[in-house]
């Protein structure tokens, strides 16, 4: 595992290459086996293949193109109703207070880790984009108010291998007993 985890890098620039549906349910699979608290499961999954489509979602997210040398989008969809009962208002974007939004964010990134990872241990690449608003992209996915997308994970067969980032060694991170 430590070699995917090392390998994994945002990828930007993909191969003209479709990606097949059995690797495509591979890394949905691994998102799906992500732990989650009272194991709620809260992530959604939407799989974007249309250009269009995918257009939509670009101009969305800051307008970067790179992002459609990617032939598959997944839109991440965290859904607090997993934990808050149907009957409580509840609408929720960046400026949401709500607790139970942060357990069910915190939740499903772990989901979308397992998924970016997995994509990695297949020869996959990914980017995971999320510089939108919930006003601007919810629209786009049909995703309800009450649902809060985290992310836009782009996938595809890389065509360039990022240079690996310096990250900060252990001493600088790591304290035993307290800060």
């Amino acid at each position: 595992m430590i070699e995917a985890i090392a390998a994994r890098r945002s990828v930007r620039k993909y191969l003209a290459q479709a990606v097949p549906d059995e690797l495509i349910q591979t890394v949905l699979e691994s998102a799906r086996m992500a732990p989650s608290g009272h194991n709620s499961q809260p992530w959604h999954f939407i799989i974007i293949k249309e250009q269009e489509h995918k257009e939509r979602l670009v101009a969305a997210c800051g307008n970067q193109p790179w992002m459609l040398s990617a032939p598959i989008f997944i839109a991440c969809v965290a859904d607090p109703r997993t934990r808050v009962a149907a009957d409580v208002p509840l609408s929720v974007d960046e400026q949401s207070p709500e607790k139970e939004l942060k357990l069910v964010l915190r939740d499903t990134a772990i989901g979308v880790e397992h998924l970016v990872l997995e994509a990695v241990a297949q020869g996959l690449g990914t980017c995971w984009v999320a510089q939108f608003t919930q006003e601007r992209i919810r629209p786009l996915l049909g995703v309800p108010n009450d649902r809060y997308v985290l992310s836009i994970i782009t996938l595809g067969y890389p065509a360039e291998t990022p240079v690996v980032k310096r990250r900060k060694n252990l001493a600088e991170i790591v304290h035993y007993e307290h800060w």
